[in-house]
C-alpha cells in the first residue's frame, strides 16, 4: 500500500498536505480501495468555512456512498472541478490527481491531532483486509 511520508492522516482516511497555512486534501489509497470505483464527487463550495472532522465532501462509488471529514478546520479556497467529469482520479491517483479540496488552515495545532505515515500504515494494519 502507497503511504506518502510528506502527508499526515486521519483515521477516516482523509490526508492532508501542509505547505504554508494552506492543506491540500484527499483520501487515502486505503480508502479508494475499500471504496471501490468512484463514480461522483461532490467537492465542497469555494469560501466554505468548515471546522476539524467535520464534513467536507462526498464521494459515491459502486459500493457505497461516504463523507469526507475535513482533517482541519479553515476555510476552502480552491477544489478540484476536475474530479466532476473524472471522478475516477480519485482511484487511479488519491495523491496527486485525485485530491478534492485546499484549505486556508485556520489552527496550526490541529495537526497533532493527525497521524504521520508510519502511524497510519500501523492503524491500516490493525483494521485487517476488508475487501
Amino acid at each position: 500500500m502507497n503511504i506518502p511520508d510528506d502527508l499526515l492522516y486521519t483515521k477516516e482516511h482523509e490526508w492532508v498536505l501542509i505547505e504554508g497555512n494552506k492543506g491540500k486534501v484527499g483520501i487515502s489509497d486505503f480508502a479508494q480501495s475499500q471504496l471501490g470505483d468512484v463514480t461522483y464527487v461532490e467537492v465542497p463550495e469555494v469560501g466554505r468555512e468548515v471546522k476539524q472532522s467535520e464534513g467536507l465532501a462526498t464521494i459515491d462509488s459502486v459500493k457505497a456512498a461516504s463523507d469526507i471529514y475535513a482533517p482541519m478546520s479553515g476555510k476552502v479556497t480552491e477544489v478540484n472541478g476536475s474530479l466532476e467529469s473524472a471522478p475516477e482520479a480519485v482511484n487511479k491517483s488519491p495523491y496527486a490527481e485525485g485530491w478534492i479540496a485546499v484549505i486556508e488552515i485556520k489552527d496550526e495545532s490541529e495537526k497533532n491531532n493527525l497521524m504521520d505515515s508510519k502511524k497510519y500504515a500501523e492503524y491500516v494494519k490493525t483494521l485487517g483486509d476488508h475487501e
